[in-house]
């Protein structure tokens, strides 16, 4: 189930990242995830794309973009929908905004970027030629991407409503994080410490743990192979370490939050493996 070709509707489908200098974040997930990139800019683009790969599929896609005053580099998630318009339409309805109207993308299909009623960005990818991550949890993959929300009551409404997503709460008294599950989706791996049909995964904002200028936002999560090597390597590389290496409770998940070189912030996993006889 790691390697794909192609989603479902309301299915997490993509990552990317855009940085004012593409080839110094290449350079650091490269040598940190194991890619291999090559440089897919268009003849006469104002920007620079490098599509990037793991055992020749994609995986992810670094970019830089025009100069922007004051930017923070980030990473993207994107949903597959069949109706980049008809999404854009519903987020509007379930009380979000659109940041971007649904335009055309470089392969063909339909993009849009969405904000939820917290304040959170999403895009929608309406498939072209590009069908989004080849290759899906295993080291060096993307493996989920974690919505970090100020109001989990508002986004689950909202994520509902736009993409059909079910909200179930890991923690019966409230307060932790909530499994966003699509109903009929079979995907993940076997192996996975979540059901098979989640999407992602919904996780408070506290005060103590995020200030308060920090908005909503979704991040990104990489499966690999030992976090605290990788923490060890980001570090050495340029990055940095924002959360040090932790146990998650109950799942038998080793964690570690960092930032690249330029400030984008993303998560690393150790990779579950099969239980041990």
């Amino acid at each position: 189930m790691s390697e794909r070709d192609g989603f479902e509707h309301g299915v997490p489908c993509w990552v990317e990242t855009w940085q004012p200098d593409a080839e110094r974040a290449v350079e650091f997930y490269s040598e940190l995830l194991g890619w291999e990139a090559e440089e897919t800019t268009p003849p006469g683009a104002d920007r620079r794309l490098f599509m990037c790969r793991l055992r020749g599929r994609d995986v992810a896609a670094i970019g830089s973009p025009p100069p922007v005053p004051d930017h923070t580099p980030v990473w993207g998630t994107y949903v597959w929908v069949d109706s980049a318009e008809e999404t854009a339409a519903k987020a509007a309805e379930a009380g979000g905004s659109v940041a971007k109207q649904p335009f055309e993308s470089l392969d063909g299909g339909r993009i849009a970027i969405l904000i939820d009623p917290a304040g959170a960005v999403i895009g929608v990818w309406q498939p072209g030629g590009h069908r989004g991550a080849q290759l899906v949890n295993e080291p060096g993959a993307w493996s989920m991407s974690p919505l970090h929300t100020r109001d989990p009551e508002g986004s689950a409404a909202f994520y509902r409503g736009v993409f059909g997503w079910e909200p179930e709460a890991m923690d019966p008294d409230g307060g932790g994080p909530t499994l966003m599950r699509l109903p009929g989706f079979v995907g993940g791996e076997p192996l996975q410490p979540v059901p098979r049909d989640v999407v992602a995964v919904m996780v408070p904002m506290s005060r103590e743990q995020f200030p308060d200028q920090v908005p909503s936002h979704w991040s990104v999560d990489f499966w690999i192979a030992d976090a605290d090597a990788t923490a060890e390597k980001a570090a050495e590389q340029g990055g940095t370490v924002i959360v040090p290496p932790y146990d998650v409770p109950g799942v038998g998940l080793r964690q570690a939050v960092l930032g690249d070189p330029q400030g984008a912030t993303f998560s690393v996993t150790r990779a579950p493996g099969p239980p041990s006889s």
